[in-house]
């Protein structure tokens, strides 16, 4: 049950769309307190997110399915959520820039959704997260095991319940299958030299190729890797005097930036795939 939740809807573009949702809404008592809608005129498409409140306690899986009708007639993709926090894993290897910033914007409310537990294929931040206060599970991930690994981590993921996993710096490539199975729910980070300067240290390669911009890129996995549905871009701009420490210092922190804002958003059920691509209502 709820008194407040969100509806996000995408759908062919025509007239009446509006009006058909508010007064669905409208029936059911419910009053609408932020709307944003977006056309896109290239793919004729429509997406809209409503923050609805109510005045008295909602059946969500009623309102779901009495809005069925509605769907149909406009060939809608909806779907209601409530307005609690969403629950998130978040997986890490050796680098903690990322999930301590995720740690603190938690611990201070701004995340938008409640951290679970922290995975790992290496034990180097089980103390970051035990002083969090976060369950860490230790996940070691070799040649020969990579399979039952997966499997475990997805075990975890029904386990918690979880409705976000955030690869926040997991250097880990995931399987076809387990892109699959967590499409749409899974958030990835990684500095925006790719496709350019590939492999090891792209913050030495950089520099020597004298770029002038540092960035990151936080997306939804899929099984093209570093190539899913873009969330969020963090640019900084740099020159000549940063040196190749000086370069992923200024990188981490474009990370921790993009991350978040992408794992808020997606908490706060503001981003909508659209093809490829995304619709993030801010």
């Amino acid at each position: 049950m709820a008194r407040s939740f969100v509806l996000t809807l995408s759908c062919p573009d025509r007239t009446g769309i509006v009006q058909a949702v508010s007064s669905y809404l409208l029936r059911r008592g419910c009053d609408i307190r932020e709307y944003r809608q977006f056309d896109d005129s290239v793919r004729g498409r429509v997406f809209l997110r409503t923050q609805v409140a109510a005045g008295h306690e909602v059946d969500l899986d009623e309102v779901s399915a009495g809005f069925e009708p509605v769907a149909a007639d406009f060939g809608m993709d909806f779907a209601f959520f409530d307005d609690r926090d969403a629950r998130v894993l978040v997986m890490v290897s050796k680098a903690g820039h990322c999930l301590n910033d995720l740690i603190y914007r938690w611990r201070a409310g701004s995340l938008g959704a409640d951290i679970l537990a922290v995975v790992s294929n290496h034990r180097d931040l089980r103390p970051m997260a035990e002083a969090a206060g976060l369950p860490f599970v230790h996940i070691p991930v070799t040649p020969d095991d990579k399979a039952e690994a997966e499997a475990r981590l997805l075990k975890l993921v029904d386990e918690y319940r979880a409705d976000l996993v955030v690869l926040a710096r997991y250097m880990q490539i995931l399987s076809d299958e387990t892109c699959k199975a967590l499409y749409g729910r899974a958030i990835n980070i990684h500095h925006s030299f790719l496709p350019g300067f590939k492999g090891a240290k792209p913050y030495h390669q950089a520099y020597r190729r004298g770029v002038k911009l540092v960035g990151a890129t936080a997306h939804y996995v899929t099984p093209d890797l570093d190539e899913g549905p873009i969330i969020e871009q963090e640019v900084i701009r740099i020159d000549h005097t940063y040196d190749p420490q000086a370069l992923q210092t200024v990188g981490r922190d474009a990370e921790a930036l993009a991350l978040s804002r992408a794992v808020r958003w997606h908490c706060e059920r503001r981003v909508l795939l659209n093809g490829d691509s995304t619709v993030v209502f801010r």
